[in-house]
């Protein structure tokens, strides 16, 4: 399931970024990737930690959590913080590749805290006619998709999906990206949540609160129960 999420950040929030960005410290993307992917990966990415990677990272999560459309598709249980990355110059492709099932996140105080990458978000932080190529392409069951939308927007994908993002020619690719575990941990489970999730919005906005709306509400939740994890 491949969700868009229009808005995520705001033109504010996007102006704030860019300005982060313009004097932040990038280091080879390479460090963070698992072997596999090391021999795909070549970007660049911002230290964990660092004042601009803190606070776009801060937007992020804000946004993401004022976001009814996230959480539907979602159902998030942890989210693994979120990093930020650049594609320009040589250091302008990633290519085919899947994203590790687990990922180990930084714990404030210390430690880590595993998250498994059920579904994959990227937020993108600069607009398409800032640049040419840097299509993220994503592969699943249905053919190949390619994803590049204007700035604040997102979009969420299986972490099961093999994708990767196209060399950029002109310009540069500016996003944060991020893992969702979700409580749910089929893909198509989930699917089919968000789907009856919409048609229910829907019928209430056409016919209001319905003997039918509630009971369907409550097959709904009943699903939730039945698939959760927490």
């Amino acid at each position: 399931m491949l969700i868009t999420l229009p808005d995520i950040l705001s033109a504010d929030q996007l102006a704030t970024a860019r300005q982060l960005l313009s004097c932040a410290p990038w280091e080879d993307g390479a460090h963070s990737a698992g072997p596999q992917a090391r021999t795909a990966k070549n970007n660049e990415q911002l230290p964990h930690g660092c004042e601009a990677a803190t606070a776009i990272s801060q937007m992020v999560l804000g946004g993401l959590n004022r976001s009814a459309l996230f959480f539907s598709a979602a159902l998030p249980l942890r989210i693994f913080t979120p990093r930020v990355n650049r594609y320009s110059g040589t250091a302008n492709t990633y290519g085919n590749h899947i994203d590790n099932a687990i990922r180990l996140k930084p714990m404030d105080g210390g430690g880590t805290e595993c998250v498994r990458t059920d579904v994959s978000c990227t937020v993108f932080l600069n607009d398409p006619d800032d640049y040419d190529g840097g299509e993220l392409t994503i592969s699943d069951t249905y053919g190949t998709r390619g994803v590049k939308l204007p700035a604040g927007h997102a979009v969420l994908y299986p972490g099961t999906s093999l994708h990767q993002v196209t060399p950029v020619t002109r310009g540069q690719r500016l996003a944060s990206f991020l893992w969702v575990q979700s409580m749910v941990r089929s893909d198509e489970q989930r699917r089919l949540l968000f789907d009856m999730d919409m048609a229910l919005l829907a019928l209430r906005q056409r016919e209001g609160e319905t003997a039918e709306a509630t009971r369907l509400t409550g097959t709904y939740h009943n699903l939730l129960r039945m698939w959760a994890e927490t």
